[in-house]
C-alpha cells in the first residue's frame, strides 16, 4: 500500500515529507532540463499555444452548442411526427428523457408506414437544393474531406446537414447522431479555419477537432471522441496523432456544455456486470463471429442499396421519399426498427426482450438503415450499429444462457461487448470503439471480453468498412502525399545507392579545350569533374557549359579547361539522405552531382543522377507497398 492510495492509510509525516521533497527534486530537475533559455522563447511557445487553445475551445463551444440544437430539433420532431402523428412512443434510454409530455393519441401502424417517406421528401429536398454534399452519413463525408479536400467543407453544409438530419431521424427514418453532429463540428471546424487563412494541415486538424466534439458530446463520451476522431479516418488501426489533442480539448468543452443541458451521466444505465469466469470466453468468441457475419450483410445491404438508388434516374431529392416508405413498410410490422432505437438497446441490457425480438431488430434495422441513408437520406451509422450490435449481442447471450446458466450468467453483458464489437467489424476502428462503448454504458468492468470480441471482429472482417471513404492508412491518404514523400526520401541514404553511382574519369584542369574536343566526341558524359594536379577534385562544368568554346575554333587553343569549369561545387557524400539531394538538384535545376567521401571532399567517388534517385524511390515505395499488402492478405 503506498501513500498515494485513496483507500490506504495515512502517510506518517516523515514519510510524507520525504515523498514531496522527491517530487520537487524531480520536478526542478525537470523543469531546468526543459526550461528554454531564451525568455522570448518562452512567450512565443505561450502565446502560439494560447491562441491554438483558444480556436479548440471556440470549435468546441460551437460543436457543444449544435449539439445542443441538434438534439432538442430531433426530440421536437419525435413529439410532432412520432408521437402526434402516429402515436407511437418508442422507449428513450436511461440518459435521456422525453421533453414534452405523451400526446396520447392512438398508435397508428398506417401513419407509421408513410411518416418516413413524408420526412425523406422533405430532407430530400432541403439536401439537395442547398448542399447535396450533405446527403447520406455525414462521418464519411468529413473523412473524405480530410483526405481529398484539405479539410474543406462549405459554411452551409452544418445548417443543412442539421435540419435535414432532424426530419429524417425524427420522422421514423433509421439513422444515427453522430453522422450529423460529425458534419456540423467538422464544417464548423473548417469555416473558422478558413476564415482565419490558415493552412490545409490546420484546417484538416480543426476539422478533426470538430468531429471529436459533436460526437463526444451527442453520446456523452468525451475521451472516444477524441480517439475516434484520429482512429477512423483509416481502415488499418492507425491514429492520426497530430489531431487526439486538439480533438480532445475540443471534446471536453462540448461534452460539458451538452451535459450543462441535458444533465451528466451516461447515455445508458447498465447493471454492475462482472467478468470473473474465463470459460465464457468461449461464448464471447461464438458472439464476435456471429457479429462478423451480421457487420458483412450490413456493408453490403447499405451499399447495394446506395449502388441501386444511384442508379435509378430519377430526381435525386425523390430518392429519399422512396428509401423512406420502404423503411416505413418494414416499420408498418416492427415499430421498433424505425428512428433511433436506443431505447431497445437500454431494455436489452436489461434482459427485458425475447431472442425473436432481438433478432428482428438487428436485422430490421440493418434493412431500414441501409433504405433510410443509402437512398440518400441524412443520418448516420454509428447509432444504428450500437443498437444492431447489441440486439445481436443480446440473442446470442440468451441462447447461450438458455444452454450454460452456470457460465453466462448476466446475458445483458454480450449486449454491451455486442455493440463494441459490432462497430469494430464494420469502422475498423477497435480502439475507440472499446472506450465509447464504455463511457456510453458505464460499464468497464467488460474491458477483457470486449477487447477480445474487437479484435476477433477486427481481424476477420478488414477488408470490409462502411466508411468506405477511408484510405487503408497514411501512405494510401492524398493528404500526407508529400509528408510521407518527404519521411521516405530522409530514410534512405546516398550509401545505399552506392551501386548506382557511376564512376568517370576526371578531367584535367589543365587540359586544352582542343584536346577535350576530341575526349567529348567519344563520350556520353554530360557532367565532368575537374582534378587538379594531385587528382583532387576541385571543379565541375557540364555539357552546356561548353557550347560558347565549341564553336570558337580560334580560342580552343588557348583555352583550358580550369577556365571553363566552376570551383562552388554542388556535392553530396554518402551520408546525406535523398530529401537533401533532391533539393540540391532542384536549387540550380542540374541532373548529376559528385558524390565525394566525407571526410575529404576532394577525393571523387562517382556520379549520381536524379533519374537514378528518383528510380531507387520508386522501387522501394512498389517493396513497402508489396510488404503491407502481404500483411493484409
Amino acid at each position: 500500500m503506498t501513500c498515494s492510495d485513496r483507500s490506504g492509510p495515512s502517510c506518517p509525516p516523515g514519510q510524507a515529507a520525504a515523498t514531496l521533497q522527491v517530487g520537487a527534486d524531480l520536478g526542478a530537475s525537470l523543469l531546468k532540463r526543459f526550461q528554454p533559455k531564451d525568455p522570448g522563447e518562452i512567450s512565443s511557445r505561450l502565446s502560439h499555444a494560447g491562441k491554438w487553445s483558444l480556436y479548440f475551445l471556440i470549435i468546441g463551444i460551437i460543436a457543444g452548442l449544435g449539439s445542443i440544437v441538434f438534439h432538442y430539433l430531433c426530440l421536437l420532431g419525435m413529439h410532432w411526427f412520432m408521437d402526434f402523428m402516429a402515436g407511437y412512443v418508442p422507449p428513450s434510454p436511461a440518459g435521456e428523457h422525453h421533453l414534452w409530455a405523451p400526446t396520447g393519441r392512438p398508435f397508428s401502424r398506417y401513419m407509421l408506414l408513410f411518416l418516413p417517406a413524408l420526412g425523406g421528401i422533405i430532407s430530400g429536398w432541403i439536401v439537395y437544393t442547398f448542399a447535396p454534399e450533405a446527403e447520406g452519413h455525414g462521418t464519411d463525408a468529413a473523412i473524405d474531406a480530410y483526405h481529398r479536400r484539405g479539410g474543406f467543407m462549405r459554411g452551409r453544409v452544418p445548417i443543412v446537414k442539421t435540419i435535414a438530419s432532424a426530419i429524417t431521424l425524427s420522422s421514423g427514418g433509421s439513422g444515427g447522431r453522430e453522422g450529423p453532429i460529425a458534419q456540423i463540428g467538422a464544417g464548423f471546424g473548417s469555416f473558422l479555419a478558413t476564415r482565419l487563412k490558415l493552412s490545409e494541415r490546420e484546417r484538416r486538424i480543426m476539422m478533426a477537432a470538430g468531429i471529436s466534439a459533436g460526437v463526444g458530446s451527442i453520446f456523452r463520451a468525451p475521451l472516444a471522441g477524441a480517439l475516434f476522431a484520429a482512429e477512423v479516418l483509416y481502415r488499418d488501426p492507425e491514429f492520426e496523432s497530430e489531431v487526439i489533442i486538439p480533438a480532445g480539448i475540443s471534446s471536453v468543452v462540448a461534452y460539458c456544455l451538452f451535459c450543462l443541458v441535458f444533465g451528466w451521466g451516461s447515455l445508458f444505465e447498465t447493471p454492475e456486470f462482472q467478468f470473473q469466469n474465463p470459460l465464457e470466453l468461449g461464448p464471447y468468441l461464438v458472439l464476435s463471429l456471429v457479429l462478423v457475419a451480421t457487420g458483412i450483410f450490413y456493408v453490403k445491404s447499405f451499399y447495394g442499396i446506395t449502388k441501386f438508388f444511384k442508379g435509378i434516374k430519377i430526381p435525386n431529392h425523390i430518392k429519399p421519399a422512396i428509401g423512406g416508405l420502404c423503411t416505413g413498410l418494414i416499420g408498418f410490422y416492427f415499430p421498433q426498427c424505425l428512428a433511433f432505437g436506443y431505447g431497445f438497446a437500454q431494455q436489452a441490457l436489461h434482459n427485458e426482450l425475447t431472442v425473436p425480438f432481438l433478432l428482428a431488430l438487428a436485422i430490421g434495422k440493418v434493412l431500414t438503415t441501409s433504405f433510410s441513408i443509402g437512398s440518400g437520406g441524412s443520418g448516420g451509422v454509428f447509432g444504428p450499429s450500437v443498437v444492431i450490435g447489441g440486439a445481436m449481442g443480446g440473442a446470442v447471450g440468451r441462447v447461450f444462457h438458455a444452454i450454460m446458466p452456470g457460465i453466462v450468467a448476466e446475458p445483458g453483458a454480450f449486449v454491451v461487448v455486442g455493440m463494441a464489437g459490432f462497430f469494430t467489424a464494420v469502422s475498423n476502428t477497435p480502439i475507440s470503439t472499446i472506450i465509447f462503448v464504455s463511457e456510453m454504458t458505464d460499464s468497464y468492468q467488460l474491458l477483457l471480453p470486449s477487447l477480445l470480441v474487437c479484435s476477433v471482429a477486427y481481424l476477420a472482417s478488414k477488408k470490409w468498412t462502411i466508411y468506405e471513404k477511408q484510405p487503408q492508412n497514411r501512405i494510401d491518404s492524398p493528404a500526407h502525399a508529400g509528408e510521407f514523400f518527404v519521411d521516405i526520401l530522409q530514410t534512405i541514404k546516398v550509401k545505399d545507392l552506392l551501386p548506382r553511382v557511376r564512376k568517370v574519369n576526371l578531367i584535367p584542369q589543365d587540359m586544352l579545350f582542343v584536346e577535350f574536343k576530341r575526349y567529348f566526341a567519344k563520350t556520353k558524359q554530360h557532367y565532368f569533374p575537374v582534378m587538379d594536379q594531385n587528382g583532387r577534385l576541385n571543379g565541375i562544368f557540364s555539357s552546356t557549359d561548353i557550347r560558347g568554346v565549341l564553336f570558337s575554333s580560334e580560342i580552343e587553343n588557348l583555352v583550358v579547361m580550369k577556365d571553363i569549369a566552376t570551383s562552388d561545387i554542388i556535392l553530396t557524400t554518402p551520408e546525406e539522405d535523398l530529401n537533401t539531394v533532391l533539393q540540391k538538384f532542384t536549387t540550380k535545376n542540374i541532373d548529376s552531382l559528385p558524390v565525394v567521401e566525407p571526410d575529404d571532399h576532394g577525393i571523387l567517388i562517382g556520379m549520381l543522377t536524379r533519374r537514378d534517385v528518383i528510380s531507387f524511390y520508386n522501387e522501394r515505395i512498389l517493396e513497402m507497398k508489396g510488404r503491407i499488402s502481404e500483411a493484409n492478405a
